[in-house]
């Protein structure tokens, strides 16, 4: 009688339904879940590299995120989520602003959390830039 060397589908000794379950395949789906899941997270992202990235957006919401023109938004405490959200709508064209749309559509997914990290750490009560 031929014994096969064929490896089983259980668990060896030692192994859990669980460990075993993460080989393969699965691990791979699971692997790149966590890899997409981290590159939406904007907590992910770096807020001194979003400063960096906001020199460009000084003139209008200034480097403290306190506008510093008429019409322009106050960024600094702003939930990081939404800031994301609003900066990806003004890059697709759904929410309209002619100057936001410009800048936007030069910028990657991760320079928009990168910027979004950076202002949404900072204090809304702080002093103006003079």
């Amino acid at each position: 009688m031929a014994i096969s060397r064929r490896r089983s589908a259980l668990p060896g000794p030692g192994v859990s339904a669980r460990t075993a379950a993460l080989r393969g395949p699965a691990a791979a789906a699971l692997g790149a879940a966590m890899m997409i899941a981290a590159a939406d997270d904007p907590a992910a992202h770096d807020a001194a590299t979003g400063r960096q990235k906001a020199l460009q957006c000084q003139a209008c919401h200034g480097l403290d995120g306190l506008a510093k023109i008429p019409g322009a938004p106050h960024l600094a405490g702003q939930v990081q989520e939404y800031l994301v959200a609003a900066m990806r709508d003004y890059r697709s064209g759904a929410r309209k602003n002619d100057m936001m749309t410009v800048v936007m559509r030069q910028l990657t997914d991760d320079d928009i959390a990168d910027l979004a990290a950076y202002y949404a750490n900072l204090d809304p009560k702080t002093k103006r830039e003079q």
